[in-house]
């Protein structure tokens, strides 16, 4: 049982077209190009029975939330919740970013590159943190979605606001890591998912995928980063489908795995990838190179240290299997992964360690307009996202990573600018919104 939100932000805005900062202000109106994006952002969404939808006040996402809600068979109110209000940038709001870089050149820096900490002044003398106002306003409607819906059942919610305060949802459902605010990123329009099941005598945030743009006729968002890594996961096995732990054992494709490489090569197609790297495992080199069909001159570096978590003696096992001779790690294994070495294999912490070093050497390799194809495994992907967002490898529960699914990583050369996820985990162009494919073991 678990809530699936479903977040959506605005449609464009007359401030977005004019490269204004909004903050609170309800002056920024829905354009038309912004209607069309709802209407757009409704029809893929109406086949997903919705519980209840939730929407800011402010009008240009009180318009976008009417606007998707007339694509839905089902008659219901929308709740205007003040928690989901746009962050308060006082004085800022109507300025252009070049007019607030000379106004205030001494905190506009903190702003970009720590926003958490920024101060401002409101009402002419008391001081705030404006993102800290937003994470506690996130709370406060976190709280009221698990007092209401948790363990009710499984429920669908919609949720319609605005960048800041639907970025700090997602941080703060993701254990609001430290300076992650400007490690995502999120369009107009876009489509997110986060599921949260009951665990214990509290909840557990899994990130299904962020920022996906396809409903919008733009299969990924536009590049912000100096290069860029193209992060997928390999396309499915027929141990993937059973559900048993594979690991370290080579297994290769099915059909249906080459078929979602086939996928990834055409929702890709427009992409000119000029580096590519790849687990030393047959899985994902096999994936990456249908990706790289059309481009077989490009070499694919395998890598040893991106290869899959060793489940030791559970690999080839089904989780009943392994239940039935290690319960209570598998138990742990599930509530508490950092603590568990499989018998015989690895830990997740060891995972996390080669991989985030073989990944930090990509980086680093990286020059400008690179356009890199990266394709590993689960627990790998899963390491590496946590890393990105400043979480600790403890939590791989919280990433989903479907098989051909696509996450997007933005690089900057400025050191003080960390990498960005513009989208992660998209599978649009395996199916629906919703990411159908395959549940079985790492």
């Amino acid at each position: 049982m678990a809530i699936r939100l479903v977040l959506v932000r605005h449609g464009l805005s007359s401030f977005n077209a004019k490269g204004l900062i909004q903050g609170r202000t309800d002056d920024s109106l829905l354009t038309d190009e912004g209607y069309e994006q709802a209407k757009k952002a409704g029809k893929a969404l109406s086949k997903i029975n919705f519980d209840k939808i939730y929407s800011s006040p402010l009008v240009r996402a009180a318009e976008t939330a009417k606007t998707i809600k007339k694509t839905f068979n089902k008659e219901q109110n929308i709740v205007f919740d003040d928690n989901l209000l746009e962050v308060d940038l006082s004085e800022w709001s109507g300025l252009k970013i070049d007019e607030i870089k000379k106004k205030f050149p001494e905190i506009y820096p903190i702003w970009k590159n720590d926003p958490e900490n920024l101060i401002l002044t409101r009402n002419k003398d008391k001081t705030y943190k404006p993102i800290q106002e937003l994470f506690d306003q996130a709370n406060n409607f976190v709280e009221d979605i698990l007092r209401i819906y948790l363990g009710k059942g499984n429920v669908n919610i919609l949720v319609v606001g605005h960048n800041a305060i639907l970025r700090c949802l997602i941080l703060l459902l993701s254990g609001q890591p430290k300076q992650g605010f400007r490690k995502i990123r999120l369009e107009n329009a876009s489509l997110s998912i986060l599921n949260i099941s009951s665990h214990y005598d509290s909840f557990r945030t899994q990130i299904e995928c962020l920022n996906q743009t396809s409903h919008l006729n733009r299969n990924i968002p536009n590049q912000i980063g100096d290069s860029r890594i193209f992060l997928i996961r390999h396309g499915e096995t027929n141990w993937n489908k059973e559900g048993r732990f594979q690991g370290q054992i080579d297994i290769p494709l099915n059909e249906n795995g080459r078929n979602q490489a086939r996928k990834t090569f055409k929702y890709l197609r427009n992409i000119s990838f000029n580096k590519a790297f790849s687990s030393s495992m047959h899985r994902p080199y096999e994936t990456a190179q249908i990706i790289l069909q059309n481009n077989k001159d490009l070499k694919i570096k395998k890598l040893n240290s991106l290869v899959e978590i060793s489940h030791g003696l559970w690999e080839g096992k089904l989780e009943a299997e392994i239940k039935e001779k290690w319960p209570t790690l598998l138990k742990n294994w599930h509530d508490s992964p950092e603590d568990v070495i499989m018998p015989e294999g690895e830990s997740i912490k060891d995972v996390s360690e080669r991989s985030v070093e073989a990944f930090n050497k990509i980086c680093l390799s990286q020059e400008d307009n690179d356009l890199s194809l990266l394709v590993a495994h689960d627990a790998v992907n899963k390491t590496l996202i946590c890393n990105i967002l400043g979480i600790n490898y403890s939590n791989i529960w919280m990433i989903k990573q479907g098989n051909g699914g696509i996450t997007i990583i933005d690089l900057f050369k400025d050191p003080n600018k960390p990498p960005v996820i513009s989208a992660l985990n998209i599978t649009t162009h395996l199916g629906g919104i919703i990411d159908s494919t395959a549940t079985g073991a790492l």
